[in-house]
């Protein structure tokens, strides 16, 4: 491919104390390409999301996101790439409760610089295109929990981000309901040209994504 990857780990490595979780690992994600990465607990899964989306940083190696290298980035530096590039989907929505669906999706927006009407405007465009318009109002109590999850997705792609990042995004939910997110998230994945990176222990889920991979003996490795 010709185009620069959204997200590239080049090497990776991360150790805690005596525990060495990842080895050289490397993982390329494309634009518009969804990637599952399935793993049994205690592989390494949210060390390499964390790696990903710069909360944490390497022993050794190097994440580019977009093409820059990130490890030398001073904090603020780091942070303002995490605002304007990566969105994070978690098992749990973190929706504010006192703020409606449109509230929240707004608010990251209006945080990155952009002015609250043309914030709310992309909040709503997004509840629209999820199907949510008539609940953009409620607050996330008022809303079922595939509901308020659809929410925390549009609220992740907001900002129209390079890298999503999403930690079990279905796991609290149903599996009609989680089918449903999934393919919300799916959808937005392709429309928007994002990068996304989902951790699940759902293998009928990461079937249906464009890869898999897992984490074996610290390397991040492709299975079919």
């Amino acid at each position: 491919m010709s185009e620069t990857p959204a997200l590239y780990l080049d090497n990776l490595s991360r150790r805690y104390g005596e525990i060495e979780v990842l080895a050289g690992a490397q993982l390329t994600l494309w634009p518009g390409e969804a990637v599952a990465l399935v793993a049994p607990s205690g592989a390494g899964k949210s060390t390499l999301l964390h790696l990903a989306g710069l909360l944490e940083t390497p022993d050794a190696g190097e994440v580019y996101i977009a093409g820059q290298p990130t490890r030398a980035l001073a904090d603020n530096a780091r942070t303002a790439l995490r605002r304007h590039h990566i969105g994070f989907v978690y098992q749990f929505h973190h929706l504010l409760p006192e703020f409606s669906a449109q509230e929240n999706i707004a608010l990251p927006q209006m945080i990155a610089g952009l002015g609250r009407a043309e914030a709310s405007a992309r909040a709503r465009e997004l509840l629209a295109y999820l199907g949510l318009e008539a609940r953009a109002r409620h607050r996330p109590a008022e809303l079922s929990g595939g509901e308020q999850q659809r929410v925390a997705i549009a609220r992740a792609l907001a900002n129209a981000p390079r890298l999503l990042l999403a930690d079990e995004p279905t796991g609290n939910l149903d599996p009609k309901t989680a089918d449903h997110v999934f393919a919300t998230l799916s959808a937005l994945v392709k429309a928007s040209r994002v990068a996304a990176l989902i951790a699940t222990h759902n293998m009928d889920l990461a079937a249906r994504m464009d890869r898999r991979v897992t984490i074996r003996e610290g390397q991040v490795v492709e299975f079919d």
